[in-house]
């Protein structure tokens, strides 16, 4: 299938996607630089808020994307198919903004080894994201398919290794932590990050779908 004959005047549906992937990637990178400055507390509010703000230029991106699903006659990809897309993708910038949020509410006082390696695996997952999500427009290309499937293994390969970390994160934090609040906070943020992941994973899949039946 040729998918650009089929883009509506209304809109590029693919444009779109690039447009939410790369908010993603910025709100990604935000929470990277605020673990990294964490004892900074002005560095820590200047990051939340490019966190938020990423967030919140998804969100506007994800409301085009549906409001022009009800516009349009004659979309590029099943109508099903494009609104889990961009869903499931905001679902990965609200996770970020929740792992930032609950730092702050949870008063975590210190960043762990743990959590930077979880976020180091959230950044390089959300950005093979990007590079999928970048070849959508043209996988009726046999190489360019291939090319993205490629690309969502090793989103899922980048999950499998946050989960493997996260267990060990939680049998590091259960062994060998005193306090009970501090279990509670970390367990709390290990779990959000380690769902990034999961979340970005659950875009691979969507988009490995998207291939195989329109291969």
């Amino acid at each position: 299938m040729i998918f650009g004959k089929l883009l509506p005047r209304e809109g590029n549906f693919f444009e779109l996607f690039n447009q939410h992937a790369q908010h993603v990637v910025e709100a990604a990178h935000a929470f990277a630089a605020l673990v990294k400055n964490y004892n900074d507390p002005a560095l820590r509010e200047k990051y939340n808020k490019q966190v938020d703000n990423a967030e919140n230029a998804a969100d506007s991106v994800t409301r085009e994307v549906n409001r022009l699903l009800h516009l349009t006659f004659i979309t590029p990809l099943d109508r099903e198919q494009i609104h889990s897309l961009i869903n499931t993708m905001d679902d990965v910038a609200d996770l970020l903004q929740d792992s930032a949020e609950t730092m702050a509410l949870y008063d975590v006082r210190r960043m762990t080894e743990e959590i930077e390696r979880l976020t180091d695996l959230c950044v390089r997952s959300v950005e093979r994201l990007k590079d999928a999500v970048g070849l959508l427009h043209d996988i009726g290309d046999q190489k360019v398919a291939q090319a993205a499937l490629k690309t969502c293994e090793e989103i899922d390969q980048l999950e499998s290794d946050a989960d493997r970390v996260m267990r060990a994160a939680m049998s590091k934090l259960f062994r060998d932590e005193p306090d009970v609040r501090e279990v509670i906070k970390l367990k709390a943020i290990y779990e959000l990050l380690e769902t990034v992941t999961d979340k970005c994973e659950d875009v691979a899949k969507l988009i490995e779908g998207v291939i195989l039946e329109n291969s």
